[in-house]
């Protein structure tokens, strides 16, 4: 019988993918396998001809997008020259994380399931696809999924003679070994992995996930009116000396820290001395140490409270599967437990999902139970903090040394007492740049939508609310060159209260670079939308779109906006072009096609 080997591969944008991916790696040692868990690009692609049974957990990001870390894979998966039978060993399961709010539902997951079979592979179980939008989230497809799998897998290689599948009442090994140091930092709550601008360190690298760049915040300045019941700020950062270069479309990757007030709770309930340092060392060889500028060598507990551990996110079912063994009491025990079974998602979605209840108020609703917690399963407890991406909302043309983005402040209610707040947005927000020097670490990627590479070419852009940043970027690259054919149609709720850079388009306007066309929907008894708008204008954007050829591009919320904004086009096009609904929708879905139409949205 052949070797009882599981490969594990995962792309993930938000972290979600690798938790299930780790996931089947635990289970996976608990029955026997060897078992790597690795990203998508971190394998050596060359040695799949030759793995005989294989897991591939993946996101779709954007739309239609794979994400980040499997991004060369993809391209090498996707080779058309590779021979049909080049995956003929492999046995294979693909399961995708997805977001049915998204046009592009688990896009990579079915378009990956299909490539595998059309390279010899044979498939042990039918494409997993997991949506977000269910009230149980992911796990109520994911879940059922891996009970099939683990059936179709056994059934080939059955647990070794002699054994059982190792209970899950026992509790596995900690991701990591740690030293504490004998002595703490004698320099309170300092982070010297932090470099400062000019180090060499900086320059000798391109900044990245890996070694991203500490920019300057500039400013954090509101945009809305102080009485309007939206925060949106235009938050600046200084990129000078950093050799970040980036175009209209790209994305800031930014890596958020925990409030300080957050910080010190968690290290006064856990009892740990903000000042003592550790050492993290390898436990288990498939499991890599975390990068270097997240978890220095040595580290202070202060620091991994900031900067590390994502203790404001709401807590997954593993936490409370691990959580279960440092509980004293029967009956807390056993409610952890219900919590991580796929029979208790019903009452942790209650609990935690709906009001969306975080880590560390998890902690402090069982002080006792997280006193127990042993230091060095933290790690296993609590997932690191996951950059936030957002749209680049200015141009290096009009502004060298600068990058900018429009950032929504996300503050909302739910049934707990304290306000939910995004823990990017505040945090930036909270910043005062002009009295203190604020390091803020950055990257730049690639966006999902590229705009055309003459610039001559006209463009329609789409763009309610923060949904502007990315056309914003592209205006200003456009106009500094005096070159026009911008037509902007702008949402938002009222002109006098977040009508965003509306002093920035006058000018363009009367210099016939840009045409702007707005749509304020509180502003009067019936509601108006930029699909009111495109509907009013179809004329006017049938000629753009038809004869000038022009592009249409869409950014914002994805969960109404660019359905709606599509149909108004497909309106337009029957209206104008004189066609029926089927051939409209031909019509849009050619111009996806040839890249014409593009959306960036987010939910």
């Amino acid at each position: 019988m052949s070797a009882r080997n599981l490969l594990v591969l995962y792309g993930s944008q938000t972290g979600t993918a690798q938790d299930v991916a780790e996931r089947i790696g635990r289970e996976a040692k608990r029955r026997y396998f060897t078992t790597k868990v690795l990203d998508l690009d971190s394998y050596s692609i060359s040695d799949l001809i030759n793995e005989e049974l294989a897991v591939i957990v993946c996101a779709t990001t954007g739309q239609g997008d794979e994400p980040d870390n499997m991004k060369m894979f993809w391209r090498f998966i996707m080779r058309k020259n590779l021979p049909g039978n080049s995956l003929s060993k492999m046995k294979f399961a693909v399961l995708g994380l997805g977001d049915s709010s998204y046009q592009k539902f688990n896009f990579i997951a079915k378009k990956l399931y299909r490539r595998l079979l059309q390279l010899g592979a044979s498939s042990l179980t039918p494409v997993g696809l997991a949506d977000d939008q269910h009230d149980l989230g992911p796990d109520a497809v994911v879940d059922p999924w891996l009970v099939s799998f683990w059936e179709q897998v056994l059934a080939i290689h059955p647990i070794p003679p002699g054994k059982q599948t190792i209970s899950a009442d026992i509790c596995p090994p900690p991701r990591y070994n740690v030293q504490i140091h004998n002595s703490s930092t004698a320099n309170q709550h300092q982070d010297p992995s932090i470099p400062r601008l000019g180090e060499s360190e900086q320059r000798e690298k391109h900044p990245s996930k890996m070694c991203p760049f500490y920019a300057r915040l500039v400013s954090n300045k509101r945009v809305t009116a102080a009485d309007h019941f939206q925060d949106v700020r235009l938050v600046q950062f200084d990129i000078a000396g950093s050799g970040i270069s980036y175009a209209p479309g790209d994305v800031v990757m930014i890596q958020p820290c925990n409030p300080s007030d957050t910080v010190d709770s968690f290290l006064q309930l856990l009892g740990l001395d903000p000042n003592q340092e550790f050492t993290l060392e390898p436990n288990d060889p498939d499991i890599a140490l975390p990068l270097p500028w997240h978890i220095p060598r040595p580290c202070s507990m202060h620091h991994l409270a900031t900067h590390y551990l994502d203790i404001n996110a709401i807590p997954r079912r593993y936490f409370f599967e691990l959580f279960a063994f440092f509980a004293q009491d029967e009956l807390q025990r056993d409610k952890f437990r219900e919590f991580a079974s796929a029979e208790g998602q019903q009452e942790l979605y209650s609990y935690c999902n709906r009001p969306r209840r975080t880590t560390i108020e998890v902690l402090q609703d069982f002080p006792d139970v997280s006193s127990r917690i042993p230091f060095h399963y933290l790690f296993d407890l609590i997932p690191p903090i996951q950059p936030r991406a957002f749209s680049i909302a200015s141009s290096l043309k009009a502004h060298p040394d600068q990058i900018q983005v429009l950032m929504a402040v996300v503050r909302y209610k739910t049934k707990l007492v304290k306000p939910r707040e995004g823990l990017c947005s505040n945090w930036l927000a909270n910043q005062h740049p002009h009295k203190e020097d604020v390091r803020v670490p950055i990257w730049v990627k690639k966006g999902t939508i590229s705009f055309p590479k003459n610039e001559s070419t006209p463009v329609i852009l789409v763009g309610p609310g923060t949904g502007l940043a990315p056309f914003r970027s592209y205006i200003q690259e456009r106009t500094s060159n005096n070159i026009g054919g911008c037509t902007l149609f702008f949402g938002c709720r009222s002109k006098d209260k977040d009508f965003f850079c509306e002093d920035e388009w006058k000018p363009l306007i009367s210099r016939n670079l840009l045409q702007l066309f707005t749509a304020f929907s509180r502003d009067q008894e019936d509601k108006v939308y930029v699909q009111h708008r495109i509907r009013e204008n179809s004329a006017y954007l049938w000629d753009l779109v038809e004869k000038q050829k022009a592009w249409f591009f869409i950014a914002g919320n994805a969960k109404q906006m660019p359905t709606d904004v599509r149909d108004a086009l497909k309106t337009v096009i029957q209206m104008e072009g004189k066609l029926t609904e089927d051939e409209s929708e031909e019509y849009v879905r050619t111009l996806e096609r040839t890249r014409r139409f593009q959306t960036e949205t987010w939910s």
